[in-house]
């Protein structure tokens, strides 16, 4: 009797944007700069685990920056879990961008603003970190949690720049290519990674109207 080698059991990441800062409202770039929740960033958190009322989570992972670990809180507050900090899921390092809006980067650094426009995967804003670092750090990242947590459900709460780089990988889109699709703050975006790679379950599930932000800033 022959038998058929068994498949891979999926690991199901619920990756989610952090709520509202001050900085997302003004337009400001954040990247490493550490700012927590806006009233409006609390009330998102809020409703996210409202949300998931319905699901259970094996573990609850956050980058360690205030405006993520403030909203990992709140959901796992309600599931009873310590949120695990992973540096990995950190936003990217925007360097000589960061504290400014779009508009303040490409006044005072016009060169740097054509590089940022065009997505280019080796600029590194002089003092920061370029997309094809970034992007490899946030890949990393993701693989060591799967692996750690085999046919479990995960919540990774994480920023607009790290699920960009999920986004590309789990739809096979080049880093270099124009954001042409929306990341909410506080919506769902389903993921489960299996032997075969990364693959897009739903994308932007729950946001509501007034917290989209579809470029940069991060």
């Amino acid at each position: 009797m022959s038998t058929r080698p068994s498949q891979p059991v999926p690991t199901r990441l619920c990756i989610i944007r952090h709520g509202e800062t001050e900085w997302n409202a003004q337009g400001r770039i954040q990247g490493h700069t550490d700012i927590p929740l806006n009233a409006a960033g609390g009330a998102q958190a809020q409703a996210l685990a409202l949300k998931l009322a319905h699901q259970r989570f094996h573990a609850i992972y956050s980058s360690d920056l205030a405006r993520a670990t403030e909203t990992a809180q709140v959901l796992a507050h309600r599931e009873g879990h310590a949120v695990r900090l992973l540096p990995q899921l950190r936003e990217r390092h925007f360097g000589i961008f960061q504290g400014l809006t779009a508009a303040q980067g490409a006044e005072r650094y016009p060169g740097a603003y054509l590089h940022y426009l065009a997505r280019d995967p080796e600029y590194d804003f002089e003092t920061g970190e370029s997309l094809c670092r970034f992007a490899a750090r946030v890949t990393a990242g993701i693989d060591w949690l799967v692996l750690q947590h085999r046919g479990q459900t995960v919540a990774v709460m994480c920023h607009s720049g790290v699920l960009d780089v999920v986004y590309r990988r789990a739809t096979g889109r080049v880093l270099s290519a124009p954001r042409d699709f929306r990341i909410p703050n506080g919506s769902l975006n389903w993921f489960h990674c299996d032997g075969e790679g990364w693959h897009l379950e739903t994308w932007g599930e729950g946001a509501g109207p007034g917290s989209v932000l579809t470029q940069p800033p991060e």
